[in-house]
């Protein structure tokens, strides 16, 4: 009995339930879609790893100072170990390979260049076969002779490049080869590109010696790889690591799944923003079903129904919608992450579309989150028809709302917010970065759920203002839409924060990023005095760019820079591994240090440069002496001559000393090139001549690029800019399920009160100003949610620049501009969203409606 009123109540409703719907298969599509995608590309890659890593590769040792450094030259092993180890048991083969990561490809002709553009490395190196290469050679033959060059095949085609055409590979000079293969990936491309070369020309252009940079090995069967790699240490002595074909396997999948754990979260952060947007509006549609049906509900608990069993009936319902939206949102998902996969091949990622990884746990995770968030949003309202008394079947409208409830919903209220708002405050005004952290997460959760708590106790006094010119500019039907706004608190609040989530979001973010913008530009004014900036990306610069710099009319001097890995011990006797930033002597002149004590020209006379958090912790005073150890037994004694002020991005936790200093423990021939080279106009000088001047120089070579001042704020700018576009197309979704909850509320609103539009319309109330009420009614209600959601916003975005003022985030900027766009888009939407509501109340027949029961 239970379950066939509750079906026929659902199948009666449908049309009602629609928007909640939509909500429940937006969230789950992402979760479900993420999933997918996630186990594809996971699978997909596990299966590269798998079908290519050789069963033990051998390499050069870890250098004695920690991780390896890019800009260092390639670390190699001797020609003979390939012999070593091939003469090791259970050894069926073993072969030599070159390969290097530090590589810039190039289009001769045009100087452009050739490669990915999404961070996926460069890799060049040998060709010679084995048993588990990557590619194959679909297209000429393998590279013979010191001018040949196989290319991978997803790379020629982004550059129309073909056999017999040209390529130059970057090192430290360039060099110039013709296209003899094309090679084409067995599995799947993770988006590098891949060049190789005859084995003597591999060495000679990438090593500059006769040498390896691996030997992969290849066994018969007899031993286990753990085996192989023991015997071949221990034949092969101090030097060499080994990595079986599993420990290969987990550096590729812990390489590859940092990008994918990037995906996977934004994703679950959209599916989780649809989810707690989405939950208001199934609160509000189960509120307004049992509030239209209180006489029904009524006449079920007269003719003998439980409390218990209206409760389970409106639960059955909200389960019903659960289960539908789960099955349609992991249908939609599905696509979504056939879509997603499109997008990575898109970038050069190549995955297989047609083999998705649907596991179990994309189904258990679609109907857990759709199931249990519908049912959990639609418990108050069923708890509330539950409380449905039988004589309430005699009255044409729902229960009055208690006033005891709205005394426990302000005193709730209340403590959260001023709680809250404590936890904001101790955190914008605490010292650490640390502890700011932990007090701003949890006031944010305490803020958002009080503002949601207080959302109907302010939804009167607040909507009583927005509304207070409607009466004056529109008549009947401003005061109308004003009243409706009021009438129902409860029901305005619910669906004003759905929206107030998404625009306290989008607010807090602006705010945010328009800091890092502002305090970085600022920073640059105070700091940098050079005019020119010349970067090679991950690579850094090479003695070839920097000799092409130099020759550069206009230019006054040109500064290097190079970061050295070394260990510092303190006097306090701590010893931890650093790095040093060494520095030509005309440093001073080109960035304006913010000292704290000292004399930047100190520097020049061989004293180091250290952090104020540095010297702090190990009881630094000027005039102490800095162990610096760079390995090998090249130690130096550097006295203090400058202790630099924290909080500023170009300096913190950096060291610096002379370069002219470092090369007396460090000969230059063994330093790594330059990080960036900094330039100064000559006095005189057209600035902007100079700088075109720079780029012609550096058109032969693409890895570089060059910018004055504002370019380099320019490039500040659009990597804030991507990261908040980012949120950006996070919150639209957010903002999207809000909308939905305007139209659902609008829609119920218009079908609960069809007997009052009808006398209305009875009494003189136009089909215009009818339309008229619902919209101006609807943009009442946006703009309070925007109203709440500017003010979360803001309180949000200033606790995040004074957590983060001592890390370089020093200056508070409010975007004016996009909250101004906020609240207009609110109107905005609020339109919108009441176009079809207006529509349908517009068309209804006026003695029809008023003989609605």
């Amino acid at each position: 009995m239970l379950l066939k009123t509750s079906l026929r109540s659902f199948f009666a409703h449908k049309g009602r339930m629609a928007l909640s719907l939509v909500a429940v298969v937006l969230s789950v599509a992402f979760v479900s879609g993420t999933l997918v995608f996630s186990n594809t590309a996971t699978s997909t890659f596990d299966t590269l790893f798998a079908s290519t890593a050789s069963d033990l590769s051998v390499g050069p040792a870890k250098p004695e100072l920690g991780a390896d450094d890019t800009r260092a030259k390639t670390r190699t092993i001797p020609v003979d170990s390939v012999q070593k180890v091939a003469g090791v048991p259970g050894v069926k083969s073993a072969v030599g390979q070159v390969t290097v990561e530090n590589a810039t490809l190039a289009d001769p002709a045009t100087f452009k260049k050739v490669g990915p553009t999404t961070g996926a490395p460069t890799i060049v190196g040998n060709w010679v076969d084995t048993p588990r290469s990557p590619v194959e050679i679909t297209s000429g033959h393998a590279p013979q002779g010191p001018d040949q060059v196989v290319l991978d095949a997803d790379t020629a085609k982004k550059a129309k490049l073909g056999l017999g055409g040209k390529l130059r590979v970057i090192i430290d000079d360039n060099h110039d080869f013709t296209i003899v293969g094309i090679a084409t990936f067995k599995t799947t491309n993770p988006g590098a590109a891949l060049a190789f070369l005859d084995t003597a020309t591999a060495q000679s252009v990438l090593l500059g010696q006769s040498a390896w940079t691996s030997v992969e090995v290849f066994g018969d069967g007899s031993r286990s790889d753990d085996q192989l790699k023991s015997d071949a240490t221990a034949r092969l002595g101090a030097g060499f690591q080994a990595k079986t074909a599993a420990e290969q396997k987990a550096d590729g999948q812990k390489d590859v799944g940092s990008f994918l754990d990037f995906m996977k979260y934004a994703m679950l952060g959209f599916a989780g923003v649809s989810l707690l947007v989405g939950g208001f509006l199934i609160i509000n549609t189960f509120s307004m079903l049992v509030a239209q049906r209180t006489r029904e509900i009524g006449l079920l608990r007269a003719v003998g129904g439980s409390r218990k069993q209206v409760n389970r009936s409106v639960l059955v319902e909200a389960l019903l919608l659960g289960l539908v939206g789960s099955t349609l949102g992991i249908g939609v998902g599905l696509g979504l992450a056939v879509g997603l996969i499109q997008l990575m091949n898109a970038i050069g990622m190549h995955l297989d579309a047609s083999d998705l990884k649907i596991g179990a746990d994309v189904f258990v995770a679609g109907y857990a989150v759709g199931v249990v968030i519908t049912v959990l949003a639609a418990w108050i309202p069923a708890r509330r028809a539950g409380r449905i008394a039988p004589i309430a079947a005699l009255r044409d409208h729902g229960t009055p709302a208690e006033a005891r409830s709205n005394t426990v919903r302000a005193v709730i209220g209340l403590a959260l917010t001023a709680g809250g708002g404590g936890l904001l405050a101790l955190a914008a005004n605490a010292e650490k970065m640390a502890t700011g952290g932990q007090y701003i997460g949890l006031g944010v959760l305490l803020t958002l759920v009080g503002f949601v708590v207080l959302g109907p106790l302010l939804a009167t006094t607040v909507v009583r203002v927005l509304g207070a010119l409607l009466p004056t500019l529109f008549g009947p039907s401003g005061r109308l839409a004003q009243r409706n706004a009021m009438r129902n608190p409860r029901r305005t609040g619910a669906t004003a924060a759905a929206l107030m989530i998404g625009l306290a979001l989008v607010i807090g973010a602006s705010v945010f990023t328009s800091s890092v913008i502002k305090s970085t530009n600022d920073q640059i004014d105070r700091s940098v005095g050079a005019d020119y900036i010349i970067r090679a990306g991950q690579n850094g610069v090479s003695p070839a760019i920097v000799g092409a710099v130099r020759q550069v009319q206009g230019l006054d001097h040109v500064t290097e820079q190079k970061s050295i890995a070394a260990y510092f011990t303190a006097p306090d006797g701590k010893t931890e591994e650093n790095r040093i930033s060494a520095v030509t002597a005309r440093f001073t002149e080109d960035f304006r240090l913010p000292v704290k004590e000292g004399a930047p020209d100190s520097l020049k006379q061989g004293a180091v440069a250290i952090g104020e958090d540095y010297a702090k912790d190990h009881g630094f005073k000027l005039g102490d002496t800095l162990k610096v150890d760079y390995g090998n037994g090249r130690v130096q004694s550097l006295p203090v001559g400058v202790i630099l002020a924290k909080g500023n991005q170009f300096f913190d936790g950096n060291t610096f000393a002379s370069l002219d200093t470092v090369t007396k423990a460090v000969p230059a021939a063994d330093q790594p090139v330059d990080d960036v080279l900094f330039g100064k106009a000559a006095a005189g000088a057209d600035v902007a001549r100079t700088l075109t001047g720079l780029e012609d120089a550096l058109k032969q070579y693409p890895q570089a690029s060059v910018s004055d001042q504002a370019g380099y704020k320019d490039l500040v700018q659009e990597k804030v800019n991507t990261l908040l576009y980012m949120i950006y197309g996070l919150l639209g979704l957010a903002i999207v399920v809000a909308v939905l909850g305007v139209i659902n509320t609008l829609a119920l609103s218009v079908v609960e009160r069809t007997r009052e539009i009808g006398l209305l319309r009875a009494i003189g109330l136009s089909r215009r100003q009818l339309r008229r009420m619902i919209r101006l009614e609807s943009v009442v209600i946006a703009l309070f949610g925007a109203v709440l959601g500017t003010v979360l916003g803001l309180a949000w975005g200033v606790t995040g620049q004074r957590v983060l003022r001592t890390q370089g985030l020093e200056t508070l900027a409010v975007p004016t501009t996009t909250i101004a766009l906020t609240l207009v888009a609110s109107v905005v939407i609020g339109l919108l969203a009441a176009l079809v509501p207006a529509f349908r109340a517009g068309r209804m027949n006026v003695l029809a409606a008023i003989a609605t029961d």
